[in-house]
């Protein structure tokens, strides 16, 4: 396998962590078995992760703290660029990442759910469902991560993203509440967060193609964590959206 194959399969994700990340690495097709990515090896270390981010958000959950809240998200937020940037670190990254997430999320589930009460449940239910049924969806061939279904995830995604981003700026330069539609509880502002959480949970199967395409590939051990990693970013950014559609439909009753 070259390099310029290992590029191409790499990019097949639309998640935003997923990159040219092999620019200037050796050749590794002659690496040996122990040292190559498998999908059980990758399935563990996202078990790892899963299990890491529920004990520290239990942890916020049970003591909420904003400082403990707001120190965890920007903690997650330079480890995820240091690990898109430098994927061989995932290993060590990786795992901090998903602990800080953890309190991120359970500081902020702890403030929807006094205002929501059982909201949390729903969300939490409504996260690992979709990424129940979309893994069934791609195994059994139901979604195919086709090249023009790649190209419309990515660029809704980067659309998203850009938008989140003209928002953000507007609340902190403008002073003002941002872009209304993507708070508000009306039939526009639900319609926006219905299609956002749709494109969240595309990219799960974008990342499931990556997965299974790069262990096949055997691309090397450390982009078990690195794909392990991009689903837990995936996960935390649909929980995330879930929670703010129920909060907007619960508020609008």
């Amino acid at each position: 396998m070259s390099k310029h194959q290992a590029l191409d399969t790499f990019g097949r994700s639309g998640n935003p962590v997923f990159g040219d990340k092999f620019e200037g690495d050796a050749q590794f097709r002659d690496l040996p078995v122990s040292e190559k990515m498998t999908l059980d090896g990758t399935v563990n270390k996202t078990g790892i992760l899963l299990v890491l981010c529920f004990a520290t958000a239990a942890i916020s959950w049970n003591i909420p703290n904003p400082i403990l809240m707001f120190t965890g998200m920007g903690i997650g937020a330079i480890l995820a660029l240091v690990t898109i940037f430098r994927p061989t670190m995932a290993a060590t990254t990786a795992p901090i990442y998903a602990a800080s997430q953890g309190l991120f999320l359970g500081g902020i589930t702890v403030f929807f759910e006094a205002q929501f009460p059982g909201i949390a449940i729903q969300a939490i239910g409504l996260t690992f469902g979709t990424l129940a049924s979309l893994l069934v969806c791609y195994k059994t061939g139901i979604i195919k991560p086709t090249e023009n279904f790649r190209l419309m995830i990515v660029s809704a995604t980067a659309g998203i993203a850009l938008l989140y981003l003209v928002n953000i700026g507007m609340m902190v330069f403008g002073g003002g509440s941002g872009i209304g539609f993507i708070h508000s509880n009306g039939l526009m502002g639900i319609g926006f967060s219905l299609f956002v959480v749709g494109i969240a949970a595309l990219n799960l199967v974008l990342d499931f193609d990556f997965i299974e395409q790069g262990s096949e590939n055997g691309l090397p051990k450390h982009m078990e964590w690195f794909g392990a990693f991009s689903l837990m970013v995936t996960l935390v950014w649909l929980y995330l959206e879930i929670l703010r559609l129920l909060a907007k439909l619960r508020s609008n009753n």
